[in-house]
Formats: C-alpha cells, structure tokens, sequence
C-alpha cells in the first residue's frame, strides 16, 4: 500500500525515528529495514518491511509510548492524520489491521513489563 509513496524519509542504523514521551502527530509505514521499539529501555518489538510504527499519535493526543530506532538502515513513509483517516475510510480494512497491531504490541509491552518485575 505504502511502496510507492513519493514521501519517504530514509535513516541510518542507529537513528531514532522517535522518542518516548515526546509529541507525535504522524504514523510510518516501513518500507525497508529493522526498527527496535523500546519502552522505558526494553525492546518490545522489531518492525520490518510492511509494518507500521507510531499509529497510536494517529488515535490519542498522548505522549509517545515507545522509543523506535533503526537497527538497519531504513526507509519508511509518513502517513498524517488527513492520509490515515482516507486509508480508513477507503480501506475499512486498513482500520483492523492497524487495531490488530496494537493489540500485539500491548501484549509483548505486557509481557515484557511482567518479565521485568518477576526477573
């Protein structure tokens, strides 16, 4: 859905697309590369080609959750809210894949926060 798109942005390996807590107002797609998701310094995903990252800024005014940084080198592609709102209205199915990759993430974020405090 995303290949194509003219406003990609590239990064190295390494650089951090976004920090946790700060203001988010957009979504990537990636295109191509590894990004590590950490929470409060613990990795809690790896998104690669054909994954999203940062949707929840699209949903809640909210500070961001994660930190997303390069492990490779990347390309993703910035969706705004105008262009995420025409995806869901135009692909009702777009809305429930972005619903079903939050709902993974909660539980790794979980599952790594329980295996934080028990270790």
């Amino acid at each position: 859905m995303f290949r194509n798109a003219r406003d990609a942005r590239e990064l190295r390996a390494g650089e951090v697309l976004f920090h946790e807590g700060t203001a988010g107002d957009v979504m990537f797609a990636v295109i191509e590369g590894d990004v590590q998701l950490t929470c409060h310094r613990r990795v809690i995903d790896h998104v690669g080609p054909g994954g999203i990252i940062g949707e929840l800024a699209l949903i809640d005014p909210a500070p961001r959750s994660a930190t997303a940084t390069a492990v490779t080198d990347v390309r993703v592609v910035v969706v705004d809210r105008e262009h995420f709102m025409f995806l869901v209205q135009q692909h009702p199915t777009f809305a429930l894949q972005v619903m079903t990759v939050m709902a993974e993430r909660i539980r790794r974020a979980n599952a790594v926060s329980i295996a934080a405090s028990e270790g």
